[in-house]
C-alpha cells in the first residue's frame, strides 16, 4: 500500500527533466548575474586599495610641509612618550624623536626605492620576456635559463651578498631588488607574447613586410603591458617589503636615510615597553601593502570582465519581453 502511494507521488510530481516547467533562469541570466558581481567586487577591491594607499602615499608624499618635528630633532627628555601625546601624534622613541616624522620621512626613502625598482624590473622583464616569446630559439633558451637560475637562488640571500659586495647605497638596492624581480615579468611577458603572436594581425603585419623587431614593438608589446603592468603594481608591495627587510637586517641605506625597516629595527629592543616604536610602523607597512594588493586585484578583476564573452553583457530586454517572460 505505502509502495503503491510513493510510486503514485512520485509519478504525479513535476520533474525537472524535459517534461517539467522550464526553469526561467537561463544561462545568460547567470553568466550576466556572475559579470555584474564581479564587477562589484572589482569596484570595491579598487575603492578600498585606494583609500588605504592614499592614507599612506599622501602624508609620505607631503611630509616635507607639514608641520611636523624634524625626523632627526633629538629631545631626551621626551624618550618613549606614547602615542597621542601632547604634539606627538605616534609618540616618540628612545632618543626623543618624533616617530610619525620619522615614519613619514622613512617612507619617501622605501617609497622611492619600491617605485623605482619595479620600474625597471618592468622595462627589463617585458623587452626580455617579449623577444623570448616572439623570436624564440636562441633568445628564448638564453632568457629562460636566466630565469631558472635565478629562481633556484634563495632570494633574501642573493640579496644580501650582492648589498655585501657593492654597498647598502640607494642605487646599489634598488637595482638589487629589480633584478630580483624581473622574473616575474619576464615569465607572464613571455606567454602573452607566445600568444600574441599566432594571432591574425602578427602574419599581416610579416606580409606587408615590417620586421620581426617592428611586429613586436609596433604591434605585440602594446597589447601585452596592460597585463604586465598589472604584476608591475603588485610587485610594488613585495619592493617595498624587500627594502624593509634589508634595512631591518642593516644591509639597507645607511644614516642618515631614516626608513621603515631600520626604525622597526631600532625599536625592537623596546618593544615590551614601547610597543609603538614597532607596532605603529609595521601598521603603515601593511595597510600600503594591502592597498597596493587591492588595487592589483581589482583592475585584474575589471581586466577579466571585460573580456567575457559578448553574449554575457547582452542589452537589456524590453518591458514588453519581461512581461511576456512573467506569464
Amino acid at each position: 500500500m505505502t509502495t503503491a502511494l510513493r510510486s503514485a507521488a512520485s509519478s504525479g510530481a513535476p520533474s525537472s527533466g524535459s517534461g517539467g516547467r522550464p526553469s526561467a533562469v537561463t544561462a545568460r541570466d547567470l553568466a550576466r548575474a556572475t559579470a555584474t558581481r564581479q564587477r562589484r567586487g572589482a569596484r570595491f577591491k579598487l575603492w578600498a586599495g585606494t583609500v588605504c594607499t592614499a592614507l599612506v602615499v599622501l602624508p609620505v608624499a607631503l611630509a616635507r610641509v607639514l608641520p611636523l618635528p624634524g625626523a632627526d630633532a633629538q629631545d631626551l627628555s621626551e624618550r618613549r612618550l606614547p602615542p597621542l601625546s601632547d604634539g606627538h601624534l605616534f609618540g616618540t622613541d628612545q632618543l626623543g624623536r618624533d616617530l610619525l616624522s620619522r615614519v613619514l620621512h622613512g617612507g619617501q626613502v622605501s617609497l622611492t626605492v619600491g617605485i623605482l625598482a619595479v620600474l625597471v624590473s618592468g622595462v627589463i622583464g617585458i623587452a626580455a620576456g617579449a623577444a623570448a616569446g616572439f623570436f624564440g630559439g636562441w633568445a628564448d633558451t638564453v632568457v629562460s635559463r636566466l630565469l631558472e637560475a635565478q629562481l633556484a637562488l634563495p632570494l633574501l640571500m642573493m640579496l644580501l651578498l650582492v648589498v655585501a659586495l657593492f654597498g647598502p647605497s640607494v642605487t646599489v638596492i634598488t637595482c638589487v631588488i629589480a633584478v630580483a624581480q624581473w622574473p616575474e615579468v619576464a615569465r607572464l611577458t613571455r606567454s602573452l607574447v607566445l600568444v600574441e603572436r599566432e594571432k591574425p594581425y602578427v602574419a599581416a603585419a610579416r606580409v606587408l613586410g615590417l620586421r620581426g623587431w617592428s611586429v613586436l614593438g609596433r604591434h605585440v608589446i602594446p597589447n601585452v603591458v596592460r597585463p604586465a603592468s598589472l604584476v608591475v603594481l603588485l610587485l610594488l608591495a613585495q619592493a617595498v617589503l624587500l627594502e624593509s627587510a634589508l634595512s631591518f637586517l642593516g644591509a639597507g641605506p645607511q644614516r642618515p636615510f631614516a626608513t621603515w625597516g631600520r626604525i622597526i629595527s631600532d625599536g625592537q629592543d623596546y618593544i615590551t615597553t614601547s610597543w609603538w616604536l614597532v607596532t605603529l610602523p609595521g601598521l603603515v607597512i601593511a595597510l600600503l601593502v594591502v592597498g597596493v594588493n587591492l588595487i592589483g586585484d581589482g583592475l585584474r578583476d575589471r581586466t577579466r570582465t571585460a573580456r567575457l564573452p559578448r553574449g554575457v553583457r547582452a542589452p537589456r530586454t524590453s518591458r514588453g519581453a519581461r512581461a511576456g517572460k512573467g506569464v
